[in-house]
C-alpha cells in the first residue's frame, strides 16, 4: 500500500486494488514528479478549490473515468464541467471499494477565479482516509487551530501530511506544535518549496519532530512511503 509524494500537496495512493490522487497539482508546478497524462486512478479527493490543489483535477478525472470527491460546492464545480462527482461536507464520512473518507474541519479559504469572477467552492477541509487498517490523515492547507488536537484525539493516524510553508498556511513552528497534538505514527511536511513564498527547510522541519519524540519524514517529490511496513 504505497504512498507517492509528487510534489506541493499532491499525494498519489495506490492500495494494490484501487488508486487514488489527492489534491492534483502537477501542471504547472515546477517540483512536480510526474505528469498529470501518466496518472491512473479511480478516485480524485480535494480538500479546496485553490488552483494548487485542483489544478489537474479535471484532466485527471475526465482522461481516467474517475470520481471527483469533495466538498459539495466544489463537486458541483466539477458536475457543471460535466464528471462524476460526490459533494460531502464536514463531519461527513463515505465508504469506498478502498476504505473509508472523512472530511475534516481547516482553517482557510477556498474559491478561484473564473473569467473575472471569483467563485466560491465552499469550506475548506482536511481529509482522514482509512486503509485496511491503516489511516492517512491530508490536512489540506490550514492554519494551527485546536480542533487538529481533536482529530488526533479521536483517530489514530499512521501518516498525517501538514502544511508548514507559511504565508498562506502554518508555518514550521505551528506545524510542529499541530504535528505534537495529531500525534500520528508518521508526520510528512508539505506544501513548501513550491514557490518563493512558501521556503522551507523540511529536513530542519523533521530533525525538529524527532527532537519532539515524533517520526518524520521529508519526502522528496517522487518519493514513497509503504504503509504496511510503518
Amino acid at each position: 500500500m504505497k504512498m507517492t509524494f509528487l510534489g506541493h500537496s499532491t499525494v498519489h495512493v495506490d492500495t494494490g486494488n484501487h488508486k487514488f490522487i489527492i489534491d492534483p497539482f502537477l501542471t504547472g508546478n515546477p517540483l512536480a514528479a510526474a505528469s498529470a497524462e501518466d496518472i491512473k486512478v479511480d478516485y480524485v479527493l480535494l480538500t479546496h478549490g485553490h488552483s494548487d490543489h485542483i489544478g489537474d483535477a479535471e484532466l485527471i478525472a475526465r482522461r481516467n473515468g474517475a470520481t471527483i470527491i469533495g466538498i459539495v460546492e466544489l463537486a458541483n464545480y466539477f458536475t457543471s464541467l460535466g464528471l462524476k462527482t460526490i459533494g460531502m461536507n464536514l463531519g461527513g464520512s463515505l465508504k469506498l471499494p478502498f476504505g473509508t473518507i472523512k472530511f475534516t474541519p481547516a482553517l482557510h479559504t477556498s474559491s478561484i477565479t473564473k473569467d473575472g469572477v471569483n467563485l466560491y467552492l465552499g469550506a475548506p477541509a482536511g481529509i482522514l482516509v482509512q486503509l485496511n487498517g491503516h489511516s492517512l490523515y491530508h490536512a489540506g492547507d490550514t492554519a494551527l487551530f485546536s480542533d487538529l488536537k481533536l482529530i488526533g484525539d479521536r483517530h489514530p493516524i499512521d501518516v498525517a501530511l501538514i502544511p508548514i510553508g507559511d504565508f498562506f498556511t502554518m508555518g514550521p513552528d505551528d506545524a510542529l506544535l499541530a504535528a505534537q497534538w495529531i500525534h500520528a505514527k508518521h508526520t510528512v511536511p508539505i506544501h513548501y518549496n513550491t514557490f518563493p513564498p512558501i521556503e522551507q527547510n523540511g529536513e530542519e522541519f523533521v530533525n525538529k519532530l524527532q527532537q519532539a519524540g515524533l517520526k518524520g519524514h521529508a519526502l522528496k517529490p517522487g518519493e514513497s512511503l509503504d504503509l504496511t511496513e510503518l
